[in-house]
């Protein structure tokens, strides 16, 4: 497992200035849920996820 739940899918063509996949995460910050969004490439998506507790945030070396 990858340590994240996926709470929800956002396709990434919305209406201009419409950001739905940061209102629901904001939503669900406000509930207590570590929830942040990133960008699925493949699926051309927003995924608001949560990560497993122990799981740290990790930035690829500049190249």
């Amino acid at each position: 497992m990858n340590g994240r739940v996926v709470l929800e899918r956002f396709p990434a063509g919305g209406p201009r200035g419409s950001w739905p996949a940061e209102e629901f995460a904001r939503n669900r910050r406000q509930e207590g849920q570590p929830a942040e969004v990133v960008m699925d490439l493949a699926s051309d998506a927003f995924l608001v996820i949560v990560r497993a507790p122990n799981e740290t945030k990790t930035m690829a070396p500049a190249a």
